[in-house]
């Protein structure tokens, strides 16, 4: 994992379809991974994965170490604000850059701006700790010093009918295959695509293999990996891509396993599910 990593854990019992606690008996360990990069299926290629910043110049990463490793991305939704995870604020120096008065700059589409206020959804709390709770919503808006002119922001996907829909994942860093897992990192950008198979609270999709009489892959099928939280989930409407979700991380059965494998569950933030919350934070500030 790269430094400022944390696992995000709920021990608990759980039916992840209905959301009842069930007696003890049943009781699993339930992770979250922060994720990071794309993961994909291993009978397309390596450079079948690739994308171009410049086609998505309204996503960005929202942290770069000094050795290039991207931590974390935004989405821009509007010329002042752009859309991540809660707890990136915390795998960055973002958080503690502000609360210090420290200047914590992003570049986008080749412009270096300065973020000036962090506002982080209500639902989730100041110090969340080690355990992962469904109810808590992992979304944070950041705002700009100056607007984005040279970038259309994305628009939000509004519609309650995610499920079954293939949304497209972006994510730099590292990146690997179903069977693999992470095993690579060399700093580009790639996407990948992935059924809805729940939409309740959030977003979940399962890394299908794409062997196998039964399988449910689809065409260029992956995941996001290990630490890149906070990019989203595209969908393609009226010939524009728009905001669905949110990453936030891999849901795992036990900690300690590799992650990005096929079976592994992602989870990202129902942008449908927050956007009077979103839109008030941008309105209060206008």
């Amino acid at each position: 994992m790269s430094p400022g990593q944390t696992f995000l854990c709920n021990i608990a019992a759980v039916n992840l379809r209905k959301g009842i606690v069930a007696s003890s008996l049943l009781a699993a360990i339930l992770c979250v991974f922060p994720v990071h990069a794309i993961v994909y299926r291993h009978d397309t290629g390596y450079s079948g994965f690739v994308a171009r910043d410049s086609d998505y110049p309204a996503v960005f990463p929202l942290y770069t170490q000094k050795n290039g490793f991207k931590i974390c991305a935004a989405t821009l939704i509007n010329r002042w604000w752009a859309i991540t995870a809660a707890h990136c604020a915390e795998q960055t120096p973002l958080a503690s850059s502000l609360h210090s008065g420290d200047r914590f700059e992003v570049t986008i589409a080749g412009q270096v701006f300065q973020v000036d206020r962090l506002v982080l959804h209500p639902s989730w709390p100041v110090n969340p700790g080690s355990r992962f709770d469904a109810s808590q919503v992992d979304l944070a808006l950041i705002r700009l010093d100056s607007p984005v002119d040279s970038v259309d922001p994305l628009s939000l996907y509004e519609a309650g009918d995610e499920l079954g829909q293939v949304f497209t994942f972006l994510g730099w860093g590292y990146s690997g295959t179903g069977r693999t897992g992470l095993s690579l990192n060399d700093g580009r950008l790639r996407f990948a695509r992935n059924k809805v198979t729940e939409a309740l609270e959030q977003l979940r999709f399962v890394f299908d293999a794409p062997d196998g009489p039964d399988s449910l892959a689809v065409a260029y099928e992956g995941v996001p990996g290990l630490g890149d939280s906070g990019g989203p989930a595209l969908v393609r409407h009226n010939d524009t891509w728009r905001i669905a979700g949110v990453a936030v991380g891999e849901l795992e059965q036990a900690s300690g396993g590799v992650t990005g494998l096929y079976g592994a569950t992602i989870v990202y933030e129902r942008v449908s599910r927050n956007l009077e919350w979103i839109r008030q934070v941008i309105a209060a500030d206008a």
